[in-house]
């Protein structure tokens, strides 16, 4: 029969993983104190917090909840960041404190139940904050004013699926911007061709009739000077 602290322990795990938006898991062997001490004050402004917890605790609480994909992730000395704001604030933190501790690496995550990888999360950190999305929510809008309540209530309440849906546009947009680079129709190039050797050659007869020209008015000259002699 378990312990009940580690009974307790497992329930505290699942409690956070539950009340939280995204969780974010990260390596942290050979961070010191103080670097912890700062991330985790980072965090806490950005609603999130950090933990370490013993990855048996974590793989049995994860089973508990039927999560299967951070099962890979929940080894070694990992540590869990749950974010119960905005997950775009938390991931932005995690990102750049990654950028300046070399012995810190974002292992993947969830956004809801969704699983993200670094890369995923990497992007989640370039969307714009929660207060951002609003106003131009808010800007973009031209619904009845009862419908915009209504969204604007609706957005606290499925911060994760609208993340999602964003996430989702973002890599649909990279991939349209990189459209395939057609190669030029065979028959478009007989076309171009056929048209260029139908085109009359005017450039001899353009030069021929200048010459004329320039003999005629030579001989003009010619006939001026005689009369006048």
């Amino acid at each position: 029969m378990p312990r009940p602290e580690k009974v307790q322990a497992v329930a505290d795990i699942k409690e956070r993983i539950e009340g939280a938006q995204a969780v974010f898991l990260a390596e942290y062997a050979g961070l010191s104190v103080k670097s912890q001490q700062l991330l985790r004050r980072e965090l806490r402004a950005n609603g999130a917090e950090f933990r370490v917890v013993k990855m048996t605790m974590a793989r049995r609480a994860v089973a508990e909840l039927d999560i299967d994909t951070l099962d890979e992730l929940l080894l070694g000395p990992t540590g869990l960041a749950f974010a119960y704001g905005d997950p775009v604030g938390a991931a932005k933190v995690l990102k750049a404190f990654a950028k300046g501790h070399a012995t810190f690496a974002v292992k993947g995550g969830l956004l809801g139940r969704e699983f993200l990888t670094p890369e995923r999360i990497a992007e989640l950190a370039e969307i714009d904050p929660r207060e951002v999305l609003l106003a131009k929510i808010a800007g973009a809008m031209k619904a009845p004013m009862a419908n915009l309540a209504g969204l604007m209530a609706a957005l606290p309440r499925n911060t994760a699926s609208v993340l999602k849906q964003l996430l989702e546009k973002k890599a649909a947009d990279e991939v349209q911007e990189q459209p395939p680079v057609e190669a030029e129709s065979t028959e478009t190039v007989a076309e171009s061709a056929d048209a260029t050797e139908d085109e009359p050659d005017t450039t001899v007869a353009a030069s021929d009739d200048a010459g004329d020209e320039s003999d005629d008015q030579a001989d003009e000259a010619s006939e001026e000077d005689a009369e006048q002699e």
